[in-house]
């Protein structure tokens, strides 16, 4: 027979058990009013008194539950104050305000005094008398020169390859080792226009040369993001040998357009109309984005495009003066990002 003591026991351990078997309900709907995960009711007023912040919550997950729960809520809000807004904007028909313009960083941008005005005559004299002048007035037609840093990989010479499939009258070289100061006067004695280099490192392209010749200017760029035609997604035939058209879309300041002006002259001037081939330089808060694409017209108002790829993203480092000198040259302008880059709505281009 078990003892007095050890009967007594054995049974306030079973009234513990029963007791805390109880409790277990009743602690679950406490916190199944306030705090459990599977709950997603958003919080009550009374949960977040004025001032009350949830980072004052010590425990990790109930302030994150309460955190979930309070974005929930905001969405909600917004949720109900746009159909709001929209029911009025229905009853109200044509009286109804026009539709604000939101906040970006692109129309937020800080004031630029070498923004081009169309109609400035001393902008017309500049693009009269410049480098590009001759192209302009179509006494030149472009012939382009593509090559490569020294040793380059598959990746870098198959875009250069799609590069002269875009760009008519151009013409693929291996660099052989050779210098860029040697290449350029066997370029002007050969009648080429313009010189492109594609750089590389790590076996990516990761820059751009573009010297016009041949008195210059000579461009820089870093380039990223660079997609051949097989890595395209849903990508159309390969392109046409016909002339594409070209878009130069927010090049707005004296330095876009110069930037502008070099990427226009490395087409023809009159595009053929028939192969519906067009290439876009768009340039977006100083990253020019390049792509290429066809369009069919499905009916008077909606046209379909198709990407042909290549496609890749510049960004200007340095413009300078004349044909490419790395040692003695003159820039007019070089990207300094602790001096230039202060704001994240001031651009350059």
């Amino acid at each position: 027979m078990a003892r007095p003591g050890e009967k007594s026991g054995g049974s306030g351990k079973k009234s513990l058990k029963g007791k805390a078997a109880t409790e277990k309900p009743q602690e679950a709907a406490i916190t199944g009013d306030g705090a459990t995960e599977n709950e997603v009711q958003p919080p009550k007023s009374a949960a977040f008194p004025p001032g009350f912040s949830i980072s004052e919550i010590k425990n990790k997950q109930r302030r994150h539950l309460m955190f979930t729960r309070w974005k929930q809520q905001q969405r909600k809000e917004k949720l109900a104050a746009k159909k709001k807004l929209k029911k009025e904007r229905e009853a109200l028909g044509d009286k109804a305000p026009p539709k604000p313009i939101p906040k970006t960083i692109d129309n937020q941008r800080v004031y630029d005094e070498t923004i081009v005005d169309p109609n400035d005559e001393e902008v017309a004299y500049d693009e009269a008398t410049d480098e590009f002048a001759s192209y302009f007035n179509r006494q030149t037609s472009p012939k382009i020169l593509i090559t490569t840093s020294d040793r380059p990989h598959g990746r870098t010479v198959r875009l250069c390859e799609q590069l002269s499939t875009v760009i008519p009258d151009s013409h693929v070289y291996y660099r052989r080792g050779l210098a860029l100061k040697k290449i350029i006067p066997q370029c002007i004695s050969r009648d080429f226009t313009d010189l492109i280099v594609i750089n590389e490192d790590r076996k990516t392209p990761n820059g751009l040369i573009l010297s016009h010749l041949p008195n210059g200017p000579t461009a820089h760029f870093k380039m990223s993001s660079v997609r051949l035609r097989k890595e395209i997604k849903r990508r159309g035939k390969d392109p046409t040998e016909h002339v594409p058209e070209i878009i130069l879309n927010n090049f707005t300041t004296r330095l876009g357009h110069s930037i502008g002006r070099m990427f226009a002259s490395l087409f023809p001037h009159d595009p053929q109309f028939i192969g519906r081939q067009v290439a876009t330089f768009h340039n977006q808060r100083d990253y020019i984005f390049f792509r290429f694409h066809r369009y069919i017209f499905k009916s008077e108002k909606k046209v379909g495009i198709q990407e042909l790829g290549p496609r890749f993203t510049l960004k200007l480092r340095s413009l300078q003066k004349g044909t490419f000198d790395s040692k003695y040259g003159e820039y007019e302008w070089v990207h300094k990002p602790r001096e230039m880059d202060t704001s994240r709505r001031k651009f350059h281009l």
